[in-house]
Formats: structure tokens, sequence, C-alpha cells
């Protein structure tokens, strides 16, 4: 059973949300202070408020991480502040999502599951096996075929983020808070120069997809290797050249 630790003063609210968990099956401890967070047991992600009683959410999240089991919690901010600024803010200090309320339950659940991929991947595994990539999540390194592939931090944090999420399509905006910790429409284009040098630097074909309007595809499988293109040389005939 998935537990989660639901951190929130609004008793209804919080009564209504940890009702609507408990009903797609997840365990749920309810507290309302950041004292109260602190003590509780371990929990598989923390649903976080930043507008506590006795502690801004921000630094509250900052704690947990620096708990023993903190970098295994998924800590997903739900909160009323939707200011990029705060986003932002919320994401430098741990925070693995960041959801602006008023929220849909369906969705909550889908980040929920989505957070959980990634932290239980990053409990797990210390390396990566990309096709002929190995990333080395320890020393940050990146080898194909044996060979050292020399990628910037940005790039080698972007490759992570795709590869973590290896198969889905992750969104451009996604990519933006987590490589860059900004959403601003701006970096868009910083987005898009790194993600063409990464493919020059990993020098592996089909390996990141672009889904058009969406964001990015990291595949899971080496693409097939494509049959030649020219028409076959009639014997006798020099062949065309190219």
């Amino acid at each position: 059973m998935i537990k989660v630790l639901l951190v929130e003063d609004d008793v209804r609210l919080a009564d209504a949300l940890a009702g609507a968990l408990e009903a797609h099956g997840y365990v749920v401890d309810q507290v309302r202070t950041a004292k109260a967070a602190l003590a509780s047991a371990p929990a598989d992600i923390v649903l976080l408020d930043l507008g506590l009683p006795d502690m801004d959410g921000v630094d509250l999240c900052r704690r947990l991480r620096e708990r023993a089991d903190g970098g295994d919690t998924g800590v997903i901010m739900v909160t009323a502040r939707g200011r990029q600024r705060e986003r932002v803010r919320g994401l430098r200090s741990g925070a693995d999502d960041y959801v602006v309320k008023p929220l849909a339950v369906d969705e909550l659940c889908a980040r929920i599951e989505a957070v959980l991929r990634r932290t239980r991947r990053r409990a797990d595994d210390t390396a990566l096996d990309l096709g002929p990539l190995r990333v080395d999540l320890a020393t940050r390194t990146v080898t194909r075929d044996g060979a050292p592939v020399e990628l910037t931090r940005k790039e080698f944090d972007l490759l992570v983020a795709l590869a973590r999420e290896a198969g889905s399509v992750v969104s451009r905006e996604h990519l933006l808070l987590r490589v860059w910790q900004t959403s601003w429409p701006g970096t868009l284009r910083t987005l898009e120069v790194h993600i063409g040098t990464l493919r020059s630097k990993l020098d592996v074909p089909g390996l990141i997809e672009t889904v058009r309007g969406v964001g990015y595809r990291l595949t899971t499988t080496e693409p097939d290797a494509v049959a030649p293109s020219a028409e076959p040389v009639a014997p006798g005939r020099p062949a065309p050249r190219t």
C-alpha cells in the first residue's frame, strides 16, 4: 500500500482530499502542522501545503529532505500560490512536483504515480542503461559503448530528466522546471538548443524523439536499422555520386 502524508491545516479540505485518496487505494495520514509532519512516520508521498501555521511549507520541505529517509520520499506541493516565483522556489527547495489549488483528484493521483516512478528509480538505481549508453548518477558521467561522452551540467541534468521518464512523453514545461527551475516561455529556445546538442553528443539516432507541440520522449529500445534507400546499380553502370 502506498502511504501518503497529507500536510494541510484546512480541516475540511484535508478531510475531503484524504477521503478521495483513500477511495483510490492510498493510505493517508493527516497532520496540520510542520511540527507534526516532522514527527510523522516515513511516507511514500508527502502532499504539502505551503501556508502552515508554524512554518512555511518551503522550509518544511527542506527539513523533510534533510531527514535520513527524505531522499526516498516524493514531495508534491499542493497550494493556492500559483505564481511562477512561488513554483520555482518550491521546486528549488526539493519538491518533486507543484500543484495549484483547486485541483482535480484524478490529476493529483496521476502526478503521485509519476513522482513515485521517479523516486523509486532514484532509490533503486545508481546508473541508468539506455541502449549503448550508461548514465552513472553517482559520478555524473555518461559513456557510449564504454567510451566517455562529455556533457555539460545542464545537458546531463536534461538527459537524466528524460531517462527517468523513458518511454513517456515529457513536456517542455516539465523539463524547464526540472532543469532550469523556470517556466518562462523565453527559455524554450534554450531547451531546444540543448536537445540538439545532446542528440549530437550522444550520437544515438532516434534516442530522443520530438513529440510535436508537447515535448520529448526518450525511447526505451534501440531503433531498427534503416535499410539503404538507394536503388541497386545495374551491372556495368557506375554508381551514382552521393
